[in-house]
């Protein structure tokens, strides 16, 4: 059996809408696949609600714990009633240096 760990952090705004929607169409493709693989998820709190119910936004030992995931599944970052700037550097630009993450590729296709 194959196990895939993903951290699950949904965030702000639609993203806490459309990644459990994703997560079941991930888990779909994996049953249409006809393989043995599972789906092993842990969610993470990074959010616009958290850094106002703590004044935190990603720390350094959830960072480490990031890294023994397989994937990041991330749904979005940023919310008017933080101040500009908060969320993109502590979470979004802390992920993409402390991983080594240089590209945001969303897939699109031009017409």
């Amino acid at each position: 059996m194959t196990t895939f760990k993903i951290a699950v952090m949904p965030g702000d705004g639609i993203g806490t809408e459309v990644v459990p929607e994703g997560l079941k169409v991930l888990t779909r493709a994996i049953e249409a696949t006809g393989t043995d693989a599972v789906l092993d998820t842990e969610q993470l709190e990074a959010s616009a609600r958290r850094w106002h119910e703590t004044g935190q936004t990603l720390t350094d030992d959830e960072m480490a714990r990031l890294r023994a995931f397989d994937a990041i599944f991330f749904g979005a970052c940023g919310d008017p009633s933080v101040p500009s700037g908060v969320l993109e550097r502590g979470i979004i630009l802390k992920m993409r240096f402390g991983l080594e993450h240089a590209v945001n590729l969303r897939p699109s296709k031009l017409y």
